[in-house]
């Protein structure tokens, strides 16, 4: 089986001495259900960015179904960013907005601009959108302002835009660093079991190793900038964990007081690219 994507030694240095990334290389496989782990400095974030070039690598490649994404111009990678789907820790929701027009958001990369001004979609688009909503338990919100929601349902809103852009690849940033933990389950539950539905390859960052456990296909743990663990859930060892987190083991589980961030009024970042910066 050809992996989806291919990562080749991908560096990222940030200034002239912070490096984030030290030679990272990869392979991702169709249908995997990856969560990378590590504490926060770890380059974690930077490196899920690299992949949709939200940040651009210092050197590398990024091989998508077949492209060299770090060396396409803005029009080429705004097409193949519409195969790549992404779910932000902090949402990127336009707040004063319904949620189905939030998770419609998600086709603006295939909508010409002219239609998606005056939120003329198909009705095949909206009625995927209402599906989507459905299955993750939101039918009773569809014409709430987002903004009115709580964090958990607002990542799940996060989830079926994502979807909606009907990606090859799904990446989620920190989706759950947010959230309570009786939220964070329920969202990675649904993250895991769509996934998996729709064949997806999916790519989740987050600190948690419980949560990692219990619903990745593969593990990976990065420290410093490198990779120092690839394998099954089954094959991480407390030790291989410790040393993942050393000094940083508090950040190992999800804490149970966690502020639940609203989404301010107007997202004025959130651009025709289905919610992503770059």
């Amino acid at each position: 089986m050809n992996p989806i994507l291919s990562i080749k030694n991908l560096v990222k240095v940030y200034g002239e001495k912070t490096r984030a990334l030290n030679g990272i290389s990869l392979d991702f496989y169709p249908g995997e259900f990856i969560v990378v782990i590590g504490p926060s400095g770890a380059g974690k974030s930077t490196f899920i960015r690299c992949i949709n070039r939200l940040v651009d690598p210092t050197e590398g490649q990024i091989v998508f179904a077949g492209k060299n994404l770090e060396k396409l111009g803005a029009r080429k990678l705004r097409k193949e960013r519409s195969k790549i789907g992404m779910i932000f820790q902090h949402y990127n929701l336009i707040g004063r907005t319904n949620v189905i027009k939030n998770v419609l958001h998600g086709r603006l990369y295939n909508t010409p601009i002219y239609k998606s001004i005056f939120g003329l979609f198909s009705h095949e688009d909206k009625k995927e959108a209402i599906e989507l909503l459905e299955k993750v338990g939101l039918e009773d919100q569809i014409y709430k302002r987002a903004n009115a929601l709580s964090g958990g349902q607002m990542q799940r809103v996060g989830i079926c835009r994502a979807l909606l852009q009907r990606p090859k690849l799904l990446l989620a940033d920190e989706p759950i660093a947010s959230l309570d933990p009786k939220s964070a389950n329920i969202v990675m539950e649904q993250l895991h079991n769509i996934s998996t539905e729709k064949k997806l390859t999916c790519i989740v960052n987050l600190h948690q190793v419980d949560y990692a456990m219990k619903f990745a296909t593969r593990i990976i743990g990065i420290k410093k900038g490198e990779v120092v663990f690839d394998g099954a859930p089954a094959q991480l060892t407390e030790e291989m964990t410790q040393h993942i987190y050393e000094g940083k083991e508090s950040q190992m589980k999800l804490q149970k007081e966690t502020v639940v961030q609203r989404v301010p009024e107007d997202h004025r970042e959130l651009q025709l690219t289905g919610g992503q910066k770059g």
